[in-house]
């Protein structure tokens, strides 16, 4: 349809705007770029989908999440909500964007049986379940000393969020190993280290490079979870060849 193609012309423009004016560090224009970003790719998506066939439509619920987050970064150019000792801007976005990742961990993990991986790949998880702890506490310390008390247990919260979001991906792919779920793992891998360099941006080092490098990740992460939302999950078949007899 030539509304969807305009939609899509439109995001392409804004996804480069936004890494630009996230680069260049004009933080008002770039709050707007990402704020419109977001709410056209929810649209485009919301008229993409039947919710009639969709009970669940996590994947929505987490683009209006975000954009949620996005526009209380916007609004807070305008008005602050920020007491002596209380930053509510920086809770209230935090919370968001922990609640959009959490509606995409759902919408995973609702595909999956568990009883099943954990007798398939019970190495894996205990492996995964370590390493996620290692690095959620290695990643959070980096930034402990600008942080106070409240704003550390949020960090630590967000990052755990985020390697929980990355490990489920990791698992479902294990698991189904289609397209859909390649894809998915994909985007998680891009958000996972686009919020891990802006962690390192705004709280070890106000490189520029950085800037670019998390802005582009980011964008990366919706264009896979974008292209995965419009696919379903294939059965895999099985190949035994050990089965298979070989004619003399």
């Amino acid at each position: 349809m030539i509304i969807n193609r305009l939609l899509k012309v439109a995001l392409v423009i804004l996804s480069v705007a936004f890494i630009i004016l996230e680069v260049l560090k004009v933080d008002l224009y770039n709050d707007w770029a990402s704020a419109l970003l977001l709410l056209l790719l929810t649209y485009l998506y919301r008229r993409s989908i039947d919710l009639k066939t969709k009970k669940r439509p996590y994947f929505l619920y987490f683009l209006i999440a975000f954009t949620i987050s996005e526009i209380l970064s916007l609004s807070s150019n305008y008005i602050l909500l920020v007491t002596e000792t209380v930053n509510y801007d920086y809770y209230l976005g935090n919370f968001f964007y922990m609640l959009a990742y959490v509606f995409l961990i759902l919408r995973c993990m609702l595909t999956m049986k568990f009883k099943a991986i954990v007798k398939q790949f019970p190495v894996t998880l205990i492996i995964l379940a370590v390493l996620g702890v290692f690095c959620v506490t290695l990643i959070t310390e980096t930034a402990q000393t600008k942080l106070e008390t409240p704003e550390y247990i949020t960090e630590f919260l967000y990052n755990i969020i985020v390697m929980t979001l990355l490990s489920v991906a990791l698992i479902s792919y294990m698991d189904k190993g289609d397209n859909k779920s390649m894809l998915f793992l994909i985007g998680s891998m891009f958000i996972f280290f686009s919020e891990m360099i802006q962690l390192a941006y705004y709280y070890v080092a106000d490189m520029t490079h950085l800037a670019a490098i998390y802005s582009v990740f980011l964008v990366l992460a919706f264009v896979f979870y974008y292209l995965q939302s419009s696919l379903k999950h294939q059965r895999q078949t099985d190949f035994n060849f050990l089965d298979s007899k070989m004619e003399v």
